[in-house]
């Protein structure tokens, strides 16, 4: 590649080599001024002038060289995987990638890292398994300098040879609760939990078709989980916590549910408790959930919502971001609380 330095005054006529960003913070202005491709006139020369340009570098490019341009354009397609759009058109060399739908966001972790390893490669993502909505941006592709060589170009597209960002649909659209507590049971104390996971569950587009509240007693906890096996999510609150009367896991798992590991190292929610019963996806909520706008219960929910498989081993990692801050104005999801 060579540079042909050209002073701005005698470029009319001359084409952008690439897109000129202009910064003004006093306008609230950040972005591409002239795009590549623009032929300059004489009255662009005050503009350019006004952002910097006294002097346009005309591109003489090899036929080892690739524009930053052309490489977003190459690579974007390989990148992107289901319900993952992106530009056609980059934008001072970078390419935006948004979300289909509303769902979960993935990345292959593994990947991402290797293609950001290159020293040129920019892709920064937000967080695997964050919950997006239809049109929210997710990552963004450049490579840092204006002009690499082709050779780093076949090096990048060997390294993804799969896509490394999806999202995938929340799977489960009908839901049963059901509240144990023979305090409530009883009346003595009114039912908080429904609109609670009601409304947790509406913002992913899940009905709540079904609910019913139960004593502390196994077999009326046991004979209710049943007769909502049929859901593809059952949500079972409160009766989780040490005291010897809280029996809710205990009548799950004489029901049949095989739970991943009783709790989970999060806090807030640490006696949130999840398993399954075939295609049933349990999920057992503490009391501490009602309490907090954020919880453990808000880390997993989206996860289990597009029948995401959970591990042991994944639990545990949760410990590290797990424990929430307590900010005065919670602005969750959007914080490192429960980010692994």
């Amino acid at each position: 590649m060579r540079r042909v330095k050209i002073p701005v005054e005698k470029a009319i006529g001359e084409k952008i080599p690439h897109d000129f960003t202009k910064i003004s913070p006093e306008e609230g202005y950040k972005g591409a001024f002239f795009k590549r491709g623009h032929v300059i006139t004489e009255d662009d020369i005050p503009l350019l002038k006004s952002i910097g340009k006294n002097y346009i570098y005309k591109l003489v490019l090899d036929e080892n060289d690739v524009h930053e341009d052309e490489f977003s354009i190459a690579l974007s397609p390989r990148l992107a995987g289901e319900n993952i759009e992106f530009d056609k058109r980059p934008s001072e060399g970078k390419v935006t990638f948004k979300s289909k739908i509303n769902g979960l966001f993935k990345l292959y972790r593994k990947k991402v890292i290797k293609l950001n390893s290159i020293s040129i490669t920019s892709f920064p993502t937000i967080h695997n398994n964050f919950p997006v909505e239809k049109g929210q941006r997710v990552a963004a592709f450049r490579i840092i300098p204006l002009v690499t060589k082709k050779a780093i170009l076949d090096r990048v597209l060997s390294i993804v040879d799969r896509p490394l960002i999806w999202v995938e649909e929340y799977k489960i659209k009908r839901a049963a609760l059901i509240v144990t507590g023979s305090e409530i049971y009883s009346g003595i104390v009114n039912d908080k939990f429904r609109p609670l996971i009601e409304r947790k569950l509406s913002q992913f587009g899940v009905k709540l078709e079904n609910y019913r509240i139960v004593r502390d007693d196994i077999d009326e906890i046991k004979k209710a989980f049943l007769s909502f096996s049929e859901y593809e999510f059952v949500v079972v609150s409160g009766g989780s916590s040490v005291d010897p009367d809280d029996v809710t896991k205990k009548a799950l798992k004489r029901a049949g549910v095989k739970f991943i590991r009783e709790g989970n190292p999060i806090q807030p929610a640490n006696n949130l408790t999840i398993g399954y019963f075939g295609d049933t996806t349990v999920c057992v909520v503490p009391a501490g959930a009602l309490f907090y706008k954020a919880s453990a219960f808000d880390v997993m929910l989206p996860r289990l919502l597009a029948k995401d498989k959970i591990t042991r081993r994944e639990i545990a990692e949760y410990a590290i971001g797990g424990l929430c801050h307590f900010c005065k104005v919670c602005v969750y999801p959007v914080c490192p609380f429960g980010k692994v």
